[in-house]
């Protein structure tokens, strides 16, 4: 009866600290999808200061967060700070290489920078993990097109309207026409 009265003890102090210590009793990666939850609610309310320290927070629990590097990303990209989004971007694709959001959005950084090769590249990649992405059949197309390679933009192009026909028709050609993808930078739950 006394070693039962002690064990009992010993988990009353030891939850004690726990919630004294603010953890709960949750890992870092549980605190850390907690953190990123808030973080995604202040960044969906307009609350983008305090949506990227709570997405630099959830970095410090759990490094290899690739929702928080992401969405730090689209901050920046938002923000036109196209060489940190870029960074994120790039983090993300270290920690999942297949990540589609980061790979679409880090194409559209590429493509504004004159590295349309990478950005095909990309986009392929992207259309790789999932085939059903209009958008980033899209934006190939127009890449491809404007890049010389006009029936297999075209191809790409009917591709991604058959996908979405919301989709607009490409714009004419124009020898001096450079590609404008359509930029859809979005949060990613965690």
């Amino acid at each position: 009866m006394k070693a039962i009265a002690c064990l009992v003890a010993m988990i009353v102090l030891l939850s004690l600290a726990a919630i004294a210590c603010g953890t709960g009793g949750k890992s870092s990666q549980e605190q850390a999808s907690d953190i990123l939850n808030r973080g995604l609610q202040a960044h969906v309310d307009g609350r983008i200061d305090e949506a990227a320290a709570d997405y630099r927070e959830v970095l410090k629990k759990d490094p290899n967060n690739k929702f928080a590097y992401y969405n730090l990303g689209v901050i920046d990209q938002t923000a036109d700070r196209a060489s940190q989004a870029e960074n994120n971007y790039r983090l993300v694709l270290n920690i999942d290489p297949d990540y589609g959001p980061a790979l679409y959005n880090l194409a559209i950084l590429r493509s504004h920078a004159g590295s349309t090769q990478e950005a095909i590249d990309l986009y392929r990649h992207a259309i790789k993990v999932n085939d059903a992405d209009a958008n980033a059949h899209y934006n190939l197309g127009l890449l491809l097109r404007n890049s010389g390679q006009v029936a297999a933009g075209d191809a790409e192009v009917a591709n991604a309207r058959q996908l979405d026909a919301k989709l607009p028709p490409p714009p004419p050609l124009s020898p001096a026409a450079g590609a404008t993808p359509a930029a859809t930078a979005t949060t990613s739950p965690g």
